[in-house]
C-alpha cells in the first residue's frame, strides 16, 4: 500500500523556528490554586509553563482551548476599574497584550509550538480548540494536520455574531473560526451531544416529540409520523449564532479580546465531562477557567500579561471563589 503525500506548509527557516525555545524561559513564575485542587492559574511564558507541566505528567487534559492573538500586530488595551470599585464607576485604560510581529512565519512558529506542546498534555480522548479568524484560519489549518496528523482533525466551527458595521469595500466579517483535532482519533473522544431548538416550521407541524419515519415495503420512506418520546431538539450543526458581549453586560471584564461564556459553555458542555481537566494557555480575560469551573471542571491558565492575571483573580473573587498563590512547583490538577 502506498502512503498518501502530506500537504505541508513552508516558509524560510520553518524548521529551526519550530524547534527554538527561549532559554530565558524557565515555566511558571507564580502559581494560584483553588482549594480543593480544582484549578490553577500560572504566571508566565506559556510555552515554557505548557513544557514543564509536560514534565510534570502528561495525558490529564480533556479540552484544550488556544485563543491566541489574531496577528493584527498591534498593541491591545483593557479598560479596569480600580480594584473595589463600585460597578459602573471610571475605568482606567493600561496595556494588556501586545500583538506585534516580525512576520506571518513568526506567528505561526509562536502557535505551532504551542500547539505541539498542548498535545503532549491531551489524554488520548481529548481535544484541542484554535480559535482564530478568517485571516489565518486556513493556515493554522494545515498548520495543525501536520501536528495532529490529518486524520485527527474532527471539525471547523464557524462562530458568527453582529457587530457594528465598518467602512470597508468588501463583504463585513462577522465571524470566526474554531479548528478542533482530536489526541488519538482512534479512541472514543470525548463528546455530549448538544442540540439546538427545532424550526419553527417544524414546531407547528410535529409539536415537540421525536419524529419517526415510516418505510414502504420497497425500503422507500413513505412518511413520518410522531411518537411520544420528547425531543431534545436538532444535533448541534458547525454554524453558531451567538451574541458578543454587549457594552453593559454584567460578564464584561474590560479586558480585550474577551469571548462570551455562552460560546465556552457550548464547547466546554460538549467535549468534557464534570471532572475533567480543560487548559487555556491564553488565559486573558479567564472566560474559560470561569465556565470550566462553573461548570464542574478542573482547569488550568496560563497567562504572561498582569492585566490579565488580576482580571481572572478578581473574576474567581466575584463567584465567591478565591485564587490562592502557591508554590510553583505544585502543577498537578486532580482528576476524575
Amino acid at each position: 500500500m502506498v502512503r498518501s503525500r502530506a500537504v505541508t506548509l513552508s516558509w524560510q527557516g520553518k524548521d529551526h523556528g519550530l524547534a527554538a525555545v527561549d532559554a530565558c524561559a524557565r515555566g511558571p513564575e507564580r502559581t494560584w490554586a483553588l482549594s480543593g485542587d480544582g484549578g490553577r492559574l500560572l504566571e508566565g511564558d506559556n510555552l515554557a509553563c505548557l513544557r514543564s507541566l509536560a514534565a510534570d505528567g502528561t495525558g490529564t487534559v480533556t479540552l484544550a482551548y488556544l485563543d491566541p492573538p489574531f496577528f493584527t500586530n498591534r498593541e491591545h488595551t483593557a479598560w479596569l476599574r480600580k480594584a473595589g470599585a463600585p460597578r459602573g464607576s471610571a475605568r482606567t485604560r493600561v496595556p494588556a497584550f501586545d500583538d506585534r510581529w516580525r512576520d506571518l512565519p513568526s506567528w505561526l512558529e509562536a502557535l505551532g509550538s504551542r500547539l505541539a506542546a498542548a498535545r503532549e498534555l491531551l489524554a488520548p480522548h481529548g481535544s484541542v480548540v484554535v480559535h482564530v479568524d478568517p485571516k489565518t484560519s486556513h493556515y493554522v489549518r494545515v498548520l495543525g494536520d501536520e501536528i495532529f496528523g490529518d486524520e485527527s482533525f474532527a471539525s471547523e466551527i464557524v462562530w458568527r455574531y453582529r457587530r457594528w458595521p465598518s467602512k470597508t469595500p468588501n463583504f463585513q466579517r462577522v465571524h470566526d473560526t474554531l479548528l478542533r483535532w482530536r489526541r488519538d482519533p482512534r479512541v472514543a473522544g470525548r463528546w455530549n451531544q448538544p442540540y439546538e431548538p427545532l424550526a419553527a416550521s417544524t414546531l407547528a407541524t410535529w409539536g415537540t416529540t421525536k419524529q419517526r419515519a415510516v418505510f414502504a415495503e420497497n425500503g422507500r420512506r413513505a412518511r413520518s409520523s410522531s411518537t411520544d418520546e420528547p425531543t431534545p431538539g436538532v444535533p448541534m450543526g458547525d454554524v453558531w449564532e451567538i451574541g458578543v458581549i454587549a457594552p453593559v453586560a454584567r460578564e464584561r471584564t474590560g479586558y480585550p479580546s474577551q469571548k462570551p461564556e455562552a460560546l465556552l459553555e457550548r464547547l466546554v458542555g460538549a467535549l468534557s465531562n464534570p471532572g475533567d481537566v480543560v487548559l487555556d494557555p491564553y488565559a486573558g480575560s479567564g472566560t474559560t477557567l470561569a465556565v470550566a469551573h462553573k461548570m464542574g471542571r478542573a482547569f488550568i491558565g496560563i497567562d504572561a500579561s498582569p492585566v490579565a492575571l488580576e482580571t481572572t483573580r478578581a473574576r474567581f473573587v466575584a463567584l465567591g471563589a478565591r485564587l490562592a498563590e502557591c508554590a510553583p512547583p505544585a502543577l498537578g490538577v486532580a482528576t476524575a
